[in-house]
């Protein structure tokens, strides 16, 4: 059972791989209702293992995820497809049938809660397609539902992906580097608008993300992993010069205004390789 106030409690978390590879080292994370938390680390730290092993698309070793009241690891697959229902996810490359219109892709949000016969043949109900409507106008795209997503820009489709998430109705969004691929001016866009879904909807955002600039700006919490480890919880003012070494390992650090910090790696031992810089954050 979740402590009161605890949307998600995620206790021992390992994930183990052939020949003892650790891709997740006993991690524990809270996230509460409505609260934005970003999750910070090199590639190859653990940030997408984490997301996938608290909906189950990936099965923990060890450890357990309680969401919502429910233990998420015992759950038969009745059960887990129930709970999956308030639980949206957001990719890093959308996930979107391409050849399909805005709205079309918004609305297989929809499917976790219809029978395989009914999400087959599309049957939709009114109530459904005024929803998928009105989140495509709270991402800014009402005008370009029935545009093809192949002919959107790369932030409109990842907004399609958010319009996707919010119809599920989720109390949860977990958001795989969901600007990794986005201009600076689209991902600020994406950003904006994942902020405004925990302010306003109180949904719950767990994020993943390179770009600690944007991680400081946007989040209430941070969390930082490293080699499958959590290496630093805390608030954007908490993060200095210490931490993203922690975070990061060998690193310059640029200065921003205010004495914020963020880091371009330099050398980074990751899955035995390196990482090269980015101007804006961690590539």
């Amino acid at each position: 059972m979740t402590d009161k106030g605890n949307l998600l409690e995620v206790r021992g978390l390992t994930k183990c791989y052939k020949g003892d590879v650790k891709a997740l080292d006993n991690v524990s994370i809270d996230v509460r209702r409505g609260e934005f938390v970003t999750i910070i680390g090199a590639s190859g730290a653990g940030k997408s293992t984490l997301l996938r092993c608290i909906n189950r698309l990936i099965e923990p070793t060890t450890g357990t995820v309680a969401f919502d009241g429910r233990e998420m690891t015992t759950l038969g697959k009745h059960d887990l497809r129930l709970a999956r229902q308030r639980i949206s996810m957001i990719f890093q490359h959308y996930n979107l049938v391409y050849r399909m219109t805005a709205i079309e892709n918004v609305l297989h949000g929809r499917l976790g809660y219809k029978s395989t016969l009914a999400g087959a043949l599309g049957l939709y109900s009114e109530d459904e397609k005024a929803l998928a409507f009105k989140v495509l106008d709270q991402v800014g795209l009402s005008d370009f539902a029935y545009t093809r997503t192949d002919q959107l820009s790369g932030g409109q489709k990842q907004r399609v992906g958010i319009a996707r998430a919010l119809v599920q109705e989720p109390l949860l969004m977990l958001c795989d580097e969901p600007i990794a691929s986005l201009d600076p001016k689209s991902s600020r866009t994406v950003m904006e608008r994942l902020r405004w879904v925990a302010d306003e909807l109180n949904i719950a955002c767990l994020v993943n993300l390179h770009q600690v600039d944007f991680a400081l700006e946007f989040s209430d919490r941070i969390i930082g992993l490293a080699k499958g480890k959590k290496v630093f919880e805390g608030t954007p003012d908490e993060v200095n010069e210490e931490v993203v070494h922690e975070v990061y390992g060998d690193i310059d650090i640029e200065g921003l205004p205010g004495d914020r910090m963020v880091p371009t790696i330099v050398q980074a031992d990751v899955a035995g390789g390196t990482a090269g810089a980015s101007s804006t954050g961690v590539a």
